[in-house]
């Protein structure tokens, strides 16, 4: 990933408005968050690199910079960081741990614990059918969570026995100093446990847990959507007291075959015959609630809406319902037979206006280009 440019590593192009590179970082990030790999050195090299991209073109001034000279035109610009701003730090930092509620918010620190070889919390994402998104339901959902090593006491050394680590001395902490700055930085060996593992444990592999499958049974409110999050509190992985952190689960929402969701409200597209848009009428509708009736008044536009407030989704934080908006589709026939092209041009006669107006309409325009050819 070091060889590729800075809008290759974000992958996005090099015209990525803000609000773009802003959603590739994160989700980056994310991905190559040294608490989600741990002990992989690779993800840990990319995470830095994905840093520094975003760094440099989240900044107007080294974002322009970059792009006429390159990499080589930042040299002492402060090109290179490991860090992207603190909000964008912050919006990672809640989509992996999340907050004191049940849907996110920068509520409560993540817990860590430098002897723990694993986090606490975890996350797993789960499919809704479109109903169960909307409507709420129970599920039964298997989980895989880890506890500690019986054996090795969650240590990963054999006999649990741990020697002084030896690239911070037992610290737990290394300091990098940057430009006139200094940060003190976890421990990237022993992650700021101080210790080392002298022998790997024969039963664990030096990871220091093992994994215990169950099946857990979730209340879903009404009104979830993709990319929520819920905290299942007390179903993550177990520490070494024998308490355990917690589950969040991302969830991700089926469409459905007739109902369009945005967001908390719902659309529908109503398919009426021409003559129909034209007589006006009383038609059914399907809604969430049930049957609605819709009144086609006459001469119903094609992609006109009609609005019923109250027959949307419920909103899963202030439970106030959304839109339910019904848009008509006007079909007309692709073929028609010579005693209906008659009814038809009777039907037009009838109505007594010019049968083609835009002849009248464009007669000057006409005349105009005629003059150009003269």
């Amino acid at each position: 990933m070091q060889d590729m440019d800075y809008y290759e590593i974000l992958e996005v192009s090099r015209n990525a408005t803000g609000t773009e590179l802003k959603k590739a970082y994160r989700k980056l990030a994310l991905k190559y968050h040294p608490d989600r790999n741990p002990d992989n050195k690779e993800a840990e090299e990319n995470f830095k690199y994905v840093n520094e991209a975003y760094q440099v073109l989240s900044d107007d001034n080294k974002r322009a910079i970059y792009d006429k000279y390159g990499k080589a035109g930042l040299e002492g610009q402060g090109g290179r960081s490991g860090f992207g701003s603190m909000d964008d730090i912050m919006d990672i930092f809640n989509s992996m741990f999340g907050g004191g509620g049940g849907f996110g918010g920068f509520g409560r620190q993540a817990r860590r614990d430098p002897s723990q070889k694993y986090a606490l919390d975890f996350e797993i994402e789960l499919e809704l059918a479109f109903n169960e998104a909307v409507f709420g339901c129970k599920k039964e959902i298997p989980i895989t969570y880890k506890i500690p090593c019986d054996d090795c006491g969650g240590t990963g050394a054999k006999n649990g026995e741990m020697t002084t680590c030896d690239y911070c001395n037992g610290q737990g902490q290394v300091v990098m100093k940057q430009g006139f700055m200094t940060f003190a930085q976890e421990c990237p060996k022993c992650k700021g446990a101080g210790k080392q593992i002298k022998e790997k444990c024969p039963k664990c592999k030096g990871d220091g847990y093992q994994e215990v499958k169950e099946t857990i049974t979730i209340d879903i409110p009404a009104g979830i959507d993709s990319g929520n999050r819920l905290r299942a509190q007390g179903y993550g992985n177990q520490s070494k007291n024998g308490q355990r952190g917690d589950l969040y689960i991302i969830f991700i929402v089926e469409e459905d075959e007739h109902f369009i969701r945005n967001g908390n409200d719902i659309y529908i597209e109503v398919p009426i015959f021409f003559t129909k848009a034209i007589l006006g009428d009383k038609i059914t509708i399907p809604s969430l609630q049930g049957e609605l009736e819709l009144d086609l008044k006459v001469g119903t536009q094609d992609k006109e809406q009609f609005v019923f407030n109250g027959m949307g989704v419920t909103d899963v934080h202030t439970k106030r319902k959304g839109r339910l908006i019904a848009q008509i589709k006007i079909i007309k026939p692709t073929s028609i037979t010579s005693h209906q092209r008659e009814l038809l041009h009777k039907l037009e006669e009838s109505f007594g206006v010019e049968s083609t107006p835009h002849k009248s309409v464009l007669e000057s325009a006409f005349d105009k280009i005629k003059g150009w050819f003269n």
